[in-house]
């Protein structure tokens, strides 16, 4: 090395863990690199020792032409000798957007979902709800969202080939007491709703077990139960899947109006938590969410939501909005259907069962659309796009 030119191997950060694990700085005293194992030149290894290079991470941090003073090799050899180096410890290749396109994208969680249950809203949903994210169902009352959720739950406990998570749930409730019995009934009737999944898997699967019911009543209580309570049981894997029904009658309870700047500070430090675990555990967040409705339509250019054309806004505003991965809108219609369901004969509808609406109000993976679907003994089924 010329006088005056810093040797980068000097950096006191040489430990280096790369996949192969054989290698550590020679400061450690553990064994130096074991460089037969890369597929290089025997004249390029020759000289990478010689050159006394002892981990991968230092010839990373060696530009081209300290590594051709180090070790007197040729340009195109160093060249070569970063590129297999990089191509060694690398994790995460880089991908084309046509692989991304045609669903060859290497990046397991990018398209792994967690199915909803129900085939046709898979498909509305492009597989399910994705499983890094907050996802949000708003809607107004009797729309079936805990019903959504109450499935969510359920579904998350079958096998990954059967668009489950093998694990259970916690459903966090603010507002109503747990719904257990209908919870009871959709567990009786799993096998009929899940027609795809052979009768042995659903019978072993101890459905009520895994459903972890939490109660909170303020604000404060909702922080301990996400920074304290869930990290345990993700962290152990029991859980894969956290529901919130709903996030917003609590801070409608404890923030007034004047009280604007608090509650969006509250919200984004929410937001945060549940992004954090979502991405740590790999495990969706479903926030149930409730509507207000406009009375001045002049507020809707600013921040429409995705809702432009409707009268209704979710609640709690654009700072939550911009926590959320995903936004469904469920409602009732003024339609009613009798009879059999059309795919399935073992599913019969009560009289004057009400057809019910979900429609993707913004996600950066789907377009805008929407399905119908009911509400059965069995569960939530989707009546087609």
């Amino acid at each position: 090395m010329t006088s005056g030119s810093r040797d980068p191997r000097s950096h006191p950060s040489a430990r280096f863990d790369g996949p192969s694990g054989c290698w550590q700085s020679p400061m450690t005293g553990e064994p130096a690199m074991d460089w037969s194992h890369l597929d290089l030149n025997p004249k390029v290894v020759a000289a990478v020792k010689q050159a006394n290079i002892q981990s991968m991470k230092e010839i990373l941090c060696l530009s081209g032409p300290d590594l051709q003073r180090l070790t007197k090799l040729s340009s195109s050899d160093v060249q070569y000798l970063h590129k297999t180096v990089a191509a060694t410890i690398k994790s995460d290749p880089v991908v084309t957007a046509l692989q991304v396109y045609n669903g060859e994208c290497p990046f397991p969680t990018q398209n792994q979902k967690l199915s909803t249950g129900c085939p046709v809203v898979d498909s509305l949903l492009g597989g399910g709800i994705p499983l890094m994210g907050i996802t949000e169902i708003v809607g107004e009352s009797s729309a079936g969202k805990t019903q959504i959720c109450l499935q969510l739950s359920l579904s998350v406990q079958f096998p990954c080939s059967y668009g489950g998570q093998n694990a259970g749930a916690v459903y966090i409730c603010t507002e109503d007491t747990f719904p257990n019995k209908r919870l009871q009934q959709l567990i009786a009737f799993q096998s009929m709703l899940r027609t795809d999944v052979p009768p042995d898997i659903v019978n072993n699967i101890n459905f009520g077990n895994n459903v972890f019911i939490e109660h909170v009543a303020d604000v404060e209580s909702l922080n301990h139960c996400i920074s304290k309570r869930l990290p345990v049981l993700l962290s152990r894997g029991l859980i894969r899947l956290v529901v919130i029904d709903s996030i917003a009658a609590l801070f409608r309870c404890e923030f007034g109006v004047s009280d604007s700047i608090a509650k969006a500070k509250c919200l984004q430090k929410f937001g945060a938590m549940l992004h954090h675990l979502s991405h740590q555990f790999s495990s969706p967040i479903i926030c149930v969410n409730q509507i207000t409705d406009m009375v001045n339509d002049s507020n809707l250019p600013q921040g429409n939501f995705g809702l432009l054309g409707k009268k209704v806004l979710p609640a709690l505003g654009v700072t939550w909005s911009n926590q959320l991965l995903m936004r469904l809108m469920v409602s009732r219609t003024q339609l009613c259907i009798e009879g059999k369901f059309p795919d399935e004969k073992a599913c019969t509808l009560n009289s004057g069962t009400v057809l019910r609406r979900m429609e993707i109000i913004f996600a950066p993976h789907l377009p805008q659309s929407f399905c119908n679907y009911i509400i059965c003994k069995e569960g939530v089924r989707g009546m087609g796009l």
